[in-house]
């Protein structure tokens, strides 16, 4: 036949992906053509001289029509053909390659391929195992955040049942409020689940937006959609984190919006609303109070996070928990005491006890695949390991400053050397700056100890003295002996008391401010003396001529206690 492959050295051949025989790269296409045409069980007989068995005659534009070609990625041995061109390009002598050669290098590549996609399956097995044990890089806290008010832990003083905030929710009516506490109480899982309540409800839209990350220009085009939305009898609700970062003036873009009710705010900020949120906000937005959580609250939510990584606790009696009921085969073990210490040390914010959970799991996770074994018993020496000292919160400029510093004034006068010791360390470990420290010392040793003790004042001025001559941590010391000191010597607010019950009579006081009389002036001067100016110069009591040295008009003041 004219289409037997002819051997020759000069062209660049190639594989009919049909027949499976060599042809020039000039001839490949139309000979496939003619062989998809013959073996189209559908197409009509063609002669030797080109006409088909009912005399019509073949022509090439009917052979243009044809099914597929040789470039199209659909066909069925385009895949051997390239490979066989491979194995033919190898033969760099140009010479001619037989049918078995060709055979034989399409099952060793195929053989190849396979291998190769064998081994990027248990390559992907082995990450989607490794991203299962480990969570990937979602940190704990956020995968364990509630979808539903029940599974809801802590915080039953405004979302406990029978309370308003939770009536209000179960009814669906979302009241424009801003979320006050510490960090970690649980103010973004609360709007996290309003967020999924809103979209169980074609009603409700819930927008979450970060006033670190977002601007005004993010809110307008929010409350823009949010107009739109009222057409539909569509409620808004929009979250707003950090609501604090945003200064007065932005947040006055959210007051026309709440007051007319196109959207529904909800606020959640760790600062003092009083000081960092705009007065008209407050007063359209309830404020609610979310308190730091318990322990008892806190080993909840851990042992609730357990599973994540396949961790069982056991109770201090070294027992082995049942573990037929579970639906997982445990690999890791935990004491109860280690939940406890965590819960303790997290200083009632569960996403510092969550976070510090996952880095000891995943830390003794490591070992385990290390020693292969099949059940690791996580002790507490293990976990104190990877968490040196507990979580303080703290803040030098914030609400925490000015109630740790309230609570050491306060146990000083109440003359509580205990307390005073405890506030008073607490602040020096936080971070405070001990001259601050003493200089509030300094006032309490006048305002509250006063004539009972003089020396005390003493003490306070030379211990601000020593703290700015040594430092820290040199000074810890002498800041101790000072506080203890002012918390255990005598106690007088007689002249912190008639100091304030006079400040009160000058600033009460009606008419115009009285004279000072003649014989309490200055006498500079002969003239002035005499005039009687400063006739009680040399007297030194008060009775010796029964002159007044107060005014007249305040002759029967008295400002210290009889």
């Amino acid at each position: 036949m004219s289409e037997e492959p002819q051997p020759s050295s000069s062209c660049t051949r190639s594989v009919c992906p049909v027949c499976d025989k060599l042809f020039p790269m000039s001839d490949i296409e139309a000979h496939v053509d003619r062989c998809l045409f013959l073996n189209d069980s559908t197409a009509p007989q063609s002669t030797t001289n080109g006409t088909t068995v009912d005399g019509s005659v073949a022509t090439a534009g009917r052979e243009s029509k044809r099914s597929f070609s040789i470039f199209n990625k659909t066909s069925p041995n385009v895949g051997s053909a390239k490979r066989a061109r491979r194995g033919e390009d190898r033969n760099s002598n140009g010479g001619h390659v037989n049918e078995e050669d060709i055979e034989r290098t399409v099952i060793d590549l195929s053989d190849e391929e396979k291998e190769k996609e064998r081994e990027q399956s248990k390559r992907e097995k082995a990450k989607a195992k490794a991203a299962e044990d480990d969570g990937g890089s979602v940190p704990l806290a956020e995968k364990m955040r509630p979808n539903e008010l029940g599974d809801y832990i802590g915080q039953e003083q405004i979302i406990g049942k029978n309370t308003v905030l939770r009536t209000l929710f179960e009814k669906n009516t979302i009241p424009s409020m801003i979320l006050w506490g510490p960090p970690g109480c649980g103010k973004t899982t609360l709007a996290h689940i309003i967020a999924t309540h809103c979209k169980k409800h074609e009603t409700m839209r819930f927008v979450k937006l970060s006033a670190t990350m977002s601007g005004v220009n993010d809110v307008k085009e929010a409350v823009k959609v949010a107009k739109n939305d009222i057409a539909f009898k569509r409620k808004t609700i929009m979250f707003m984190d950090e609501i604090h970062r945003f200064n007065k003036l932005q947040q006055d873009i959210f007051l026309p919006h709440v007051e007319s009710g196109t959207i529904t705010l909800i606020g959640a900020t760790t600062e003092n609303p009083s000081f960092s949120l705009n007065s008209a906000l407050l007063s359209r937005c309830r404020v609610i109070v979310l308190e730091k959580l318990g322990v008892e609250a806190v080993m909840k939510i851990l042992e609730r996070a357990l599973p994540q990584y396949k961790t069982i606790m056991f109770e201090n009696n070294n027992k082995v928990p049942d573990i037929r009921s579970l639906p997982f085969v445990p690999r890791m073990m935990i004491s109860a005491e280690s939940i406890r210490w965590l819960a303790e040390i997290c200083d009632g914010d569960a996403r510092i006890a969550l976070n510090s959970l996952q880095l000891a799991l995943n830390t003794v996770a490591a070992q385990q695949e290390e020693e292969n074994s099949a059940l690791k018993r996580i002790s507490l020496d293990e976990i104190k390991e990877g968490i040196k000292k507990s979580h303080m919160l703290y803040d030098r400029k914030g609400d925490q400053h000015y109630e740790l510093i309230s609570a050491l004034h306060k146990s000083i006068r109440a003359s509580d050397d205990n307390a005073a010791l405890y506030w008073c360390s607490r602040m020096l470990v936080s971070g405070e700056d001990p001259r601050y420290l003493v200089r509030r010392m300094i006032r309490m040793a006048s305002e509250d100890i006063g004539l009972a003790d003089t020396n005390a004042l003493t003490v306070a001025t030379s211990t601000l003295n020593a703290v700015q001559a040594v430092g820290m941590p040199e000074a810890d010391c002498i800041i101790a002996h000072c506080a203890v000191y002012l918390a255990r010597a005598p106690k007088s607010r007689e002249v912190y008391n008639a100091f304030n019950r006079c400040k009160a009579s000058i600033a009460q006081h009606k008419g115009p401010m009285p004279s000072v009389p003649l014989h309490l002036r200055n006498a500079s001067t002969k003239l002035m003396k005499s005039l009687n100016y400063g006739a009680g110069y040399n007297l030194l009591h008060k009775d010796e001529s029964g002159l007044r040295y107060m005014p007249e008009e305040l002759k029967d003041e008295h400002y210290f206690s009889e």
